[in-house]
């Protein structure tokens, strides 16, 4: 647990603690921990770059992001992104964060996405950029 975030909602066992995205040790050889909101950070960065199919137990789980990097690029290809995107966004975090303004650019073997969104549980808004690139 993490005593020193006081920003971190508060359950009936004391403040939250969220298990660090990508799994890792910390320098004591423990489990890292994540505060909530580098934990939805990582919670949105595996739905944007996980491919529906890619969990067994969750198939219609992701976007798909990194499937379009060599898509021919258009308007209506990206538009089609966004949509996609912003209803992947709403229906698996929905209940954490709320989306302000969201904006694709795919280029040279990469897909970025410019997101503004607020963290429902502090009311904290955040602007981040997470970029996917396709496996050499």
């Amino acid at each position: 647990m993490n005593p020193g975030n006081a920003t971190a909602p508060v359950g009936a066992r004391g403040p939250r603690s969220d298990v660090a995205f990508p799994f890792r040790a910390d320098r004591r050889g423990r489990t890292a921990h994540a505060t909530h909101g580098e934990h939805v950070h990582d919670l949105i960065e595996q739905l944007l770059f996980t491919s529906p199919g890619e969990r067994v137990m969750r198939p219609d789980f992701g976007c798909g992001l990194l499937d379009l990097v060599f898509a021919p690029n258009s308007p209506e290809l990206i538009s089609t992104l966004e949509l996609s995107v912003q209803a992947a966004l709403q229906r698996w975090l929905g209940d954490l964060i709320e989306v302000t303004a969201l904006d694709l650019v795919s280029e040279d073997h990469s897909v970025r996405v410019y997101l503004s969104y607020a963290v429902r549980a502090t009311g904290t808004r955040r602007d981040d950029v997470f970029e996917g690139r396709a496996a050499a």
